[in-house]
């Protein structure tokens, strides 16, 4: 079998995974468990650079194919499946298609550029990065299901406007050459908590 297999991949995939399993929620109208599966995609790729760079084994091979799985799995989880999220909320036949092909190219192009600056980064230095360039594509993990848990807050008919719209948005902040400070131990936590609020709007039933 081709490809490298050791631990440091097995979060990026069970994130790949949840993501594809959310679409098909999608698809049955089960936003709840789609968000949810979101926040798990999100939740995965949090951690799984830091238990990469924890390994020290690893050849340049196995460096440069994780910086490629970890990209491939984004785009899938981060801006195809939002894009299929933004798609099934009606008026698919105008914003509903722009705001899906808004978000996945934006996000292709991110992407793409991140490889690209994250390998010579890395032929470079052995630092950690401090700040990104644009808004990382994972940010729509946590965004997004916000965003839907505001929804009670929205009339039924506006709602589609206003995520897809903010979908676009998205989009063009992914691509910006804007400085994103990369979250430290506070930011974490921050992000931890919004998690458990999310968690908790599906348990008591608002989602």
């Amino acid at each position: 079998m081709i490809g490298f297999y050791n631990y440091t991949v097995i979060l990026t995939y069970i994130g790949l995974l949840s993501s594809v399993f959310g679409m098909t929620q999608v698809i049955e109208g089960e936003y709840s468990i789609a968000f949810l599966c979101l926040l798990l995609s999100g939740v995965c790729d949090l951690f799984d650079g830091k238990i990469a760079r924890a390994c020290k084994t690893r050849n340049q091979q196995e460096k440069v194919f994780g910086i490629q799985i970890d990209s491939l799995c984004d785009l899938v989880c981060f801006t195809v499946f939002p894009g299929v999220i933004s798609y099934s909320f009606g008026l698919n036949h105008g914003l509903g298609i722009v705001s899906a092909m808004a978000i996945i190219l934006g996000g292709v192009i991110r992407l793409g550029f991140f490889n690209v600056m994250e390998e010579e980064r890395q032929r470079t230095t052995d630092e950690n990065r401090k700040e990104y360039q644009g808004l990382p594509v994972t940010s729509v993990a946590i965004i997004l299901p916000l965003l839907y848990i505001g929804k009670g807050y929205m009339s039924e008919a506006f709602f589609p406007y206003f995520f897809q719209s903010f979908i676009i948005l998205l989009s063009l902040l992914f691509v910006l050459n804007i400085k994103v400070r990369k979250p430290k131990l506070k930011g974490l936590l921050i992000l931890g908590i919004l998690a458990v609020i999310i968690i908790a709007g599906f348990v008591r039933g608002k989602l």
